[in-house]
């Protein structure tokens, strides 16, 4: 317990219930939800495992110093004072991304070179020499970011955002970000307990994470590596040991992932992603205009999509929209079908009375996850059955 500390994990909007059940499961304590972030504690290898194993999270920060700031000069200063040589030497690189919320400062660039330069006029004044600033692959990122008057600054354990995790070479115009697919596949109660499709599948997003999340695999299996790895004290054999125990939890899924698009190039993205993410045996991705299919199986079928929207259309909204409706209703019986969109007059078009409809944001536009229940029969029969 001596060797836990605090940790931030930050998430989009809507995502926290979820990634806080998320790290409780993987073992974290004093799990505690904010707003699009939950802190929690653990040690080094905890810190590991969230980052390979969280599927909802975009970077998982380590706390170091917080101080009260009331200008620059404060900010200079304190930044100064503290010891940066437990983290930093000369010859190391670093980097400093900094958000604020605050009326103090207006720019986060602004506030990124104060700090640079109180970090690199303590080592010139301590050392003689100083490390130096690489924006794209430093050993050390740090992370800067004030609120009204307090000001956390943190160790970034992650470094590029964890929603690359590394399989997705291949993409169309306006691809789902892949924590946002997982999220919103969580959201649908998606546990890999029945046949998978997504009849609009672009270059694959859901079905890769749809099927990660049924054999249990670890999210981040396929990155090429995490911030921490750079670090001094940096366990390796710990990290491997972490990594064989998460691949040791991974289950076997019995039912089917599918995937249609009738653009014969997403087609050919998804199939390549699908592969990259070594996961051909579980998906089948096939060219397929979703309006001229029916469902191919008698069994229960959970669907997850995100359809085109906006200037992403090249067809009538209204139209597109019914038509969704319409095939959802005449061939896919037995099917929970959710759908995100940002469009929220083309909901009013599918025809169907949605039984559940979750605020989201895609990227930065608001959105809805809507889901619409397919019965076997009709919902009357289905209810005397029950009775």
């Amino acid at each position: 317990m001596g060797n836990n500390f605090k940790m931030v994990a930050k998430t989009l909007f809507g995502f926290e219930e979820i990634l806080a059940k998320e790290i409780r499961n993987l073992g974290g304590l004093d799990v505690k939800e904010g707003v699009r972030n939950v802190s929690f504690s653990g040690d080094s290898g905890f810190m590991y495992k969230a980052n390979l194993c969280l599927r909802t999270a975009i970077k998982i920060l380590k706390p170091i110093h917080s101080f009260r700031v009331r200008n620059e000069r404060d900010l200079y200063k304190n930044m100064y004072d503290f010891d940066w040589s437990k983290y930093l030497s000369p010859e190391k690189t670093f980097a400093i991304d900094t958000t604020l919320s605050s009326d103090l400062f207006t720019h986060s660039l602004f506030v990124s070179q104060k700090c640079k330069d109180a970090i690199v006029d303590k080592f010139r004044e301590t050392h003689g020499e100083r490390p130096s600033v690489d924006t794209q692959d430093p050993d050390l990122r740090l992370n800067v970011h004030i609120h009204n008057n307090q000001c956390n600054i943190s160790l970034d354990t992650s470094g590029k955002s964890l929603h690359q995790r590394g399989y997705r070479k291949a993409t169309n115009i306006a691809p789902i970000n892949e924590v946002l697919a997982c999220g919103l596949l969580l959201l649908s109660g998606w546990d890999g307990q029945s046949n998978f499709l997504d009849p609009m599948c672009g270059s694959g997003t859901f079905l890769v994470e749809a099927t990660m999340i049924a054999c249990n695999i670890p999210a981040n299996i396929n990155r090429k590596g995490f911030a921490f790895q750079k670090w001094d004290d940096f366990d390796a054999e710990l990290y491997d040991k972490i990594v064989d125990s998460s691949l040791n939890k991974t289950r076997e899924f019995h039912f089917k992932i599918m995937g249609y698009d009738k653009a014969p190039s997403a087609v050919e993205k998804a199939k390549a992603n699908v592969e990259n993410a070594q996961l051909s045996e579980y998906i089948e991705v096939q060219r397929k205009n979703f309006f001229d299919t029916q469902k191919v199986t008698e069994n229960h079928l959970h669907m997850v999509f995100n359809p085109p929207y906006g200037e992403r259309l090249s067809i009538e909204m209204e139209d597109f929209y019914k038509e969704i409706g319409d095939t959802l209703k005449k061939n896919y019986s037995g099917t929970d079908a959710w759908l995100i969109t940002s469009n929220l007059e083309a909901l009013k078009f599918v025809g169907l009375r949605p039984s559940r409809k979750i605020k989201v944001f895609n990227s930065h536009l608001e959105s809805r996850l809507v889901k619409y229940i397919m019965y076997s029969g009709s919902k009357k029969a289905k209810f005397n059955k029950s009775i």
